[in-house]
């Protein structure tokens, strides 16, 4: 039981810690994608999704509290305005 107990309330302390540093506003829904290319080094950079510019950088996939719906994977960057 004390294992159950233990289990449930790190779960909660874990939520509650995530929602903490959600900041984002929702992945903006318009996207395009981009080709794939070399850069001037040599470096090949895969073909990619990623949000239309627009007038905030809270609603971009890679914005801190969203989501890419592509990968996966969760944003990190803090926005700078």
């Amino acid at each position: 039981m004390k294992t159950i107990a233990f289990a449930f309330a790190f779960a909660l302390a874990a939520t509650a810690a995530h929602a903490q540093y959600q900041t984002g506003t929702g992945s903006n829904p318009s996207t395009h994608r981009s080709s794939g290319y070399t850069t001037s080094t040599g470096t090949y950079v895969q073909p990619y999704v990623a949000t239309n510019p627009n007038s905030t950088q809270r609603d971009n996939f890679t914005a801190t509290g969203n989501v890419n719906p592509y990968t996966g994977s969760v944003g990190t960057h803090r926005p700078r305005y």
